[in-house]
């Protein structure tokens, strides 16, 4: 399968309501029904930017494939940060992950350039999340039920 993701990038209040919806189940339908119930949808997701990609020319349509949210500093932590990372189940495997991460990590510095970023990431997506320049800075902890880490993008003076 190849996909050709194409990103929208943008604030909360320029989401139209169809984007918003269709983050919102993007994201129930991975962090809710397949990892167990947590609140989701949060008062964060006011306060973010959240990027958006869909493949026109894939099997599935317009569907959004992969979604997540970022911010700036001292809104989650002291640094800037990502989050709600999710990659619709039928297109696992195909790197898109990687890709959303990747145009993550560039609107966040494009928007908050030289600024470092901090994320509570799944443990096992550690070697994933350090092929972007993250580290861990923490030691194991459980959040939902499920081992995380925070990691540590620190960007290089240049």
């Amino acid at each position: 399968m190849t996909l050709s993701m194409q990103w929208s990038c943008k604030p909360f209040d320029e989401l139209t309501v169809h984007e918003l919806h269709d983050a919102l189940a993007l994201r129930c339908r991975v962090f809710i029904l397949e990892q167990g119930p947590y609140q989701d949808a949060d008062e964060y997701d006011k306060r973010a930017w959240h990027l958006l990609g869909r493949d026109p020319g894939s099997p599935h349509g317009q569907a959004l494939l992969a979604t997540l949210r970022f911010f700036g500093p001292a809104v989650k932590y002291e640094e800037a940060s990502i989050g709600r990372v999710a990659c619709a189940p039928e297109i696992r495997g195909h790197g898109i992950g990687r890709q959303l991460v990747a145009e993550g990590m560039r609107q966040v510095t494009r928007l908050f350039p030289g600024q470092p970023v901090r994320i509570s990431a799944q443990a096992h997506l550690q070697r994933m999340y350090a092929e972007h320049g993250f580290r861990t800075v923490s030691e194991e902890y459980l959040e939902d039920d499920i081992p995380h880490v925070e990691m540590l993008f620190t960007p290089t003076a240049g």
